[in-house]
């Protein structure tokens, strides 16, 4: 049997498309136009003028919900997934924010319980943000588990579990090339992250295997005087080396509205994706003071204004961002329609990924992950696999 959705507002790899998608055993069969595809023993859903989109991708998110994928119980990972489903999230990447060697592979054995359950967004893989990074640009990270990219050090970490696909991490460190390098040889994207690197430093790390840089302007270099000459840093040099892909926390505030529109009018859109970044707090009222990190060992903060807040609210303690609102957020601009908007949070993560072979457009043979929203990016129905998960309609 078939499920097949009928819309006059289908975001296709051509462009909004009138029709049906026809889904079967997990995957898209196919879109549709014409004469409806249905036949006796179908699920038909007519979603009139609702946009069909492929299902949102998060390639980072520390958590939701009240839950952080740090917090060390499958729970908390199960929570935060489902929590980022309601806002039309299909696919993540959870990540760890730098910690000791032990809460890490507490992670690392939660996660292989969470991903066997399946009882949600599909679970892309592990993101570890950390522990090599500039302490200079640590930004909330906990400096007492910062380290020096060791050979030694890097294989126990990455030999300590086969789900981790992506590391960000600070090139510039001692043995930061080399990790590269590592990452490159095991499929694992090289991320720039928490960084002070400067351009010629940023230059050698692309080629060293770094082909990404971890939610750009956000702990990281950028442009300043070494006596009387100006130097780039690792936002500058995100803009210049193409090879380059870039990550943006679309909630409007860590990256103002202007801010927001340089970036799309500089950088190559095939080259951008949107990130929630969130932590326990997105998808919460705000408000309340909650856990930024694990509940263990986290610190807390202030949910106020559409962010996380320090206690003395001089600064951002993490983002309460999720994929809708990044939408709403980068189409509300007016540079880009609802296409190609879309497609920063579905078919760039996924071809960031490298999994745009299956996820990320809708067209026969990808799996079937879909979201369905009004002009309004009100999340409306989402599917997983085909399976009807959240039901607004």
């Amino acid at each position: 049997m078939k499920t097949i959705i009928k819309s006059s507002a289908i975001i296709s790899p051509q462009g909004l498309t009138s029709g049906y998608i026809v889904m079967q055993g997990g995957k898209i069969s196919g879109i549709v136009t014409g004469t409806c595809p249905k036949e006796p023993g179908d699920t038909f859903i007519d979603v009139g003028t609702l946009y069909v989109s492929p299902g949102f991708i998060d390639i980072h998110t520390h958590g939701a919900g009240g839950y952080d994928f740090m917090d060390g119980t499958v729970e908390a990972i199960v929570g935060a997934a489902n929590a980022h489903m309601q806002h039309g999230t299909t696919a993540l990447v959870p990540t760890a924010l730098t910690c000791s060697d032990e809460e890490l592979f507490r992670l690392y054995d939660c996660y292989s319980q969470a991903k066997a359950l399946a009882c949600g967004p599909e679970l892309l893989g592990l993101h570890l943000e950390g522990p090599y990074f500039a302490a200079s640009q640590r930004g909330a990270q906990d400096a007492t588990f910062l380290k020096i990219p060791t050979p030694e050090h890097v294989d126990y970490i990455l030999n300590g579990c086969a789900d981790i696909v992506r590391v960000s991490a600070a090139p510039e460190l001692p043995f930061g090339m080399e990790l590269g390098e590592n990452l490159r040889k095991r499929n694992i994207l090289a991320s720039i992250g928490h960084s002070d690197a400067n351009y010629s430093q940023v230059k050698e790390a692309v080629l060293h295997g770094y082909a990404h840089v971890t939610h750009l302007y956000s702990g990281m270099s950028t442009l300043h005087r070494e006596g009387p000459y100006r130097k780039l840093g690792v936002v500058e040099s995100a803009y210049l080396e193409d090879a380059l892909s870039v990550e943006i926390i679309a909630d409007g505030i860590h990256l103002p509205p202007e801010l927001l529109r340089l970036i799309l009018r500089c950088k190559s859109h095939e080259k951008i994706c949107l990130i929630t970044d969130s932590m326990r707090g997105a998808g919460m009222q705000e408000g309340i003071w909650v856990k930024l990190g694990s509940k263990e060992n986290g610190q807390e903060v202030l949910l106020k204004d559409g962010v996380a807040m320090l206690a003395d609210l001089k600064a951002f303690a993490g983002s309460t961002c999720t994929a809708d609102r990044c939408i709403r957020t980068i189409y509300n601009l007016g540079e880009l329609d609802i296409c190609d908007t879309v497609k920063l949070m579905t078919y760039n993560p996924a071809r960031i990924l490298g999994i745009s072979h299956k996820k990320g457009s809708l067209q026969a043979g990808m799996d079937a992950d879909l979201c369905i929203f009004d002009d309004s990016i009100k999340v409306m129905m989402v599917l997983v696999g085909g399976k009807i998960m959240i039901n607004n309609l």
